[in-house]
């Protein structure tokens, strides 16, 4: 569901950033964490300053690409600077505005799962966590549908994601305290940009073996890229077929 104006906390807090306005606090509510502060810069950050996974996700892109939760566009910016042709889709209005005036040439203000967002695409590209979209595990199958439904033959996702077991981990290594109704990795999420709040969404961090499982189920190959330092990774998803 495309966003309100109104109901818009990180949008307001990348458009007032870009604008030069001084900044209110961009808050990070869940029952899973402590309340935290999102710090809005990261979103402007330069290739040089982004994760060693990032930049090879960027390297690894090809032909038409389609940039997922695109934010303030510093991906695809990259991936301009470097001659890609790239599409760039937020459900956020004020970021796609902001999007458009930092000279993202294509930029459309869609739900991926719900809107028409062009395609068909050669590589589909869900960084910072990209593939928590979904929400929940249970649903991750309707976002690799939608993905096959966009991917051009021979087209790939490329999606970076974290696994949480470390939250869970004995000094032993061994899981404990694991949740009984849900997957681990499901997170509930709420933002506020001053007394601007969001609405409450869900948010899905998984694990590469589960990805890979569900990838298969879906008619996908997938395979871990790289692995960063700190339980996170990316992944190439390509249609088995």
């Amino acid at each position: 569901m495309v966003l309100s104006p109104q109901h818009d906390p990180m949008g307001m807090a990348i458009r007032d950033y870009y604008e030069g306005c001084p900044l209110q606090p961009l808050r990070v509510f869940s029952p899973q964490f402590e309340d935290d502060e999102f710090p809005v810069e990261t979103l402007f950050r330069a290739v040089p300053d982004m994760s060693g996974l990032e930049r090879e996700a960027l390297r690894l892109c090809r032909g038409r690409v389609l940039d997922v939760g695109a934010g303030a566009g510093c991906h695809s910016l990259a991936l301009q600077s470097a001659g890609q042709t790239v599409t760039a889709v937020d459900i956020s209005p004020h970021s796609v505005e902001t999007m458009r005036r930092r000279g993202v040439r294509d930029v459309r203000l869609a739900d991926f799962f719900a809107d028409e967002v062009g395609g068909p695409y050669d590589t589909l590209l869900f960084l910072m966590n990209g593939l928590g979209l979904a929400g929940t595990l249970a649903a991750l199958p309707r976002l690799l549908e939608r993905c096959a439904v966009l991917l051009a033959p021979g087209g790939q996702i490329l999606a970076d994601s974290s696994d949480l077991c470390y939250l869970f981990e004995d000094e032993d290594g061994s899981l404990d305290d694991l949740p009984d109704s849900r997957y681990y990795g499901e997170v509930d999420y709420v933002m506020r940009y001053g007394s601007v709040a969001g609405r409450p969404f869900g948010w899905l961090y998984v694990d590469a073996g589960t990805l890979c499982r569900a990838a298969r189920s879906a008619g996908f190959r997938c395979r871990v890229v790289s692995t960063g330092p700190h339980y996170d990774y990316l992944a190439c998803l390509e249609r088995a077929d």
